[in-house]
Parts: C-alpha cells; structure tokens; sequence
C-alpha cells in the first residue's frame, strides 16, 4: 500500500508541473526564461601602430547580447608584453555605447563609470549606469581619447607576433580578438635628377620690368646697336627652367669683364661706374668732363618678382619697376624659385632679364665694344 501512494504522488505532482506549464505559456509568461552566456560579436581592436615596442592607440569595439547592468563591468585583458598599462588612468579612457560617449573617472559615482588598471587589465566599473542588451560598445585607449581631455598616454606593444585580447561584459559576455605586430615595412623608390635650362632671345616692344626693349636678341646674342647719346637702349632674353629640385633653383649672370673696346675705352656698370648691387631706378649718366666713368654705363633687371633668399621683389616687379643693378664680374641673381618649375609658368619656370645701356655725348667712339655674360643655373635639393 504504501508503494501505492507514493506512485500516486509522483504522478499528482508530474500532473501538476505539466498543468502549470501549460497555463504559464497559454498567458506568455516569461519570468522563467534565463539568460544564457554568449560570445561578444564584431569583436575588434584596432592600433594606431602595429611596429614592434612603440607606443600605441587602441580602439576595441563589440557588441554585447545581454549589456551590462548597474555596478558591473567591462574588463579588457592585455597577455604579457604590452607595456604602460598601469600608467594608463580614466583621462586616457573613451567609453562610449551606440556612439554616446559615458563619463569616466577614477572610481564609479552614479551615472559616472570608474577606470583602474593593472599591469595587464583595464576594468570599467558602472555605477548606475547601465548597457543594454545589443548595444555597440567603442573602448578607446591612449591620445585618441578626446571625450572631456585628450589622453596623454598609450599602451606600449610587445615584440612581432600574434597577441589575442580577451573582454569580459558584465557577467554573461565575453570574447577574444587578436592584434598582429609586425616589422615595419620600408617602401624605397628614386628619381632621377631633372635641371633643363634654356635661353632664348626675344624681339623688340616686349616689357621687361616695366620697361620696352628696344631691340631684339638671339639665345647667343645681345646686339645693342649704334647708341645714341642720351637714349636709353634695351634688349633682353628669355629664360626657362625645368627641373625637379625639392627646394628649386638658383640663375645667376656674370660678365667677364665691362663693356671694352679694342681702344681701351669702356662703358661702365650702373650706375656711373658704381657697380650698383642693390636694385636702384634706372638714372642716365651725368657726364663730367675728365672722368670717364660718367659718361655711360650699362645695367641688369629682372621680370622675376622673387629672387634672393628671402624670395622678395627686389626689383619691384610688382610696383614701378625699372629697377636695376650693375653687370658684374660677380655673380648676379635673376631668376629663382623655391619647387619644382616647369618651364612655363612665370617667375617659377619662366621669366626674361634685361639689359639696359645709355651713353652721354663724351663717350668715346669705337665700333667693337663687347663683354661675354654667362649664366648659371644651380638646383637647390
């Protein structure tokens, strides 16, 4: 009998679940359903230097299924090899879920989540706040962090290889990425050296600086002519320059000697045998009997609106113009550019200089006065 009633209880009681579980699903109560561990998804960390032992950003992100709940936590775990993370403090720490950044600090205080390290974990700490469940959760680690201040430190890497990072979200999350540290890979390539310099001539009515030539010239050729005393003549070139210099080029003129005739006479540089350096306004000789040097001379100008180191226009180029210097035995800057030219643009690839002679009635005749100008083109690398 007493086997009896213990079958007959055993079945009252299966009886009874059953008749309960019926009633729990019919009305769609879910208070018994559980919920269960599962893997973080799209689980990464991205580095802002993957070279080996040098400091860098992390930036993790996941997405979490059940969240994290008031006063848990968000633990990273670094495997040995990662330096600096004990020097790592909440003003180096971004939390932010589903792209809205969470106060941090150096401990938990409602809203506001706390940050600690060790020396191979970082722990986020809620204090009411909470994740919900599906949420994307973005860590960043190091200077990226900007959200209140920028951080000011970073997690050093380990040695080359392959290093796996583990989460733990609240109490039912958890995951696994990896970080691939890898030598840098140095790319090389060269260039060839480009410096193509041309001189070409140029005719007459072309303006050189605010002033007209006279004359025309040939890329080997200046001819100034028959001069007339009191006449200003002018007649000038054009340069061209192609290069692929990183800091550009140089062009400088300098004669052999001065204007010399087979007699002995001369026609002096600007002005009045002065041998005037600095670009000064272009001034006639005021001839003064028993001293030859007054009685004609000859100068430089540029269309290139900036020479010198201080790529100035010393010419004036930009204003009035009609500024010249001396020809030299020294030589004399013309054209530069602080690039790459092309040969085309001007005052970086292009230009003309010219050259500008006026006697006074006391110069002495003579049909072969002559001088040899050479330029010089230098690129700057």
């Amino acid at each position: 009998m007493s086997t009896t009633r213990t079958s007959f209880s055993l079945l009252q009681a299966t009886a009874l679940i059953a008749i309960l579980a019926t009633i729990l699903w019919s009305i769609g109560l879910s208070s018994f359903r559980y919920a269960e561990a599962a893997n973080v998804t799209s689980f990464s960390d991205t580095l802002s230097d993957s070279a080996p032992s040098v400091v860098s950003n992390h930036t993790l992100t996941f997405n979490t299924p059940n969240g994290v709940a008031a006063g848990g936590t968000i633990v990273i775990t670094f495997p040995g090899g990662f330096g600096g993370i004990t020097g790592i403090d909440f003003g180096d720490i971004d939390l932010a879920v589903n792209s809205s950044d969470v106060t941090l600090a150096g401990s938990p205080s409602g809203a506001t989540w706390g940050a600690t390290t060790t020396a191979t974990t970082i722990t986020l700490t809620s204090g009411s706040g909470t994740i919900a469940s599906s949420a994307t959760v973005t860590i960043e680690v190091g200077t990226n962090a900007t959200f209140g201040t920028t951080g000011d430190e970073r997690i050093t890497n380990p040695g080359v290889g392959s290093y796996e990072i583990n989460v733990a979200v609240g109490t039912l999350d958890g995951g696994a990425t990896r970080v691939a540290i890898l030598s840098p890979v140095e790319v090389t390539a060269s260039v060839d050296t480009i410096l193509e310099f041309e001189v070409n001539g140029l005719g007459e009515g072309n303006t050189i600086n605010s002033t007209t030539t006279t004359g025309s010239s040939s890329a080997t050729a200046i001819p100034f002519g028959e001069l007339q005393a009191g006449v200003a003549t002018t007649v000038a070139q054009e340069l061209i320059v192609s290069t692929n210099a990183s800091n550009g080029f140089v062009v400088t003129v300098q004669v052999d000697g001065q204007l010399v005739s087979a007699t002995g006479a001369d026609i002096d540089g600007f002005i009045e045998g002065a041998y005037t350096s600095t670009p000064t306004l272009w001034q006639g000789p005021v001839p003064s009997i028993g001293n030859e040097e007054t009685y004609g001379h000859w100068g430089i100008t540029t269309n290139d609106d900036s020479v010198g180191v201080g790529l100035t226009d010393l010419f004036g180029v930009g204003g009035s113009g009609n500024r010249y210097v001396s020809a030299s035995t020294t030589p004399v800057e013309v054209f530069r550019h602080n690039g790459p030219a092309d040969g085309t643009s001007p005052s970086i690839g292009q230009t003309e200089v010219g050259y500008q002679i006026q006697i006074s009635s006391l110069q002495e005749a003579g049909d072969d006065y002559s001088a040899t100008l050479t330029y010089v083109a230098t690129p700057v690398f």
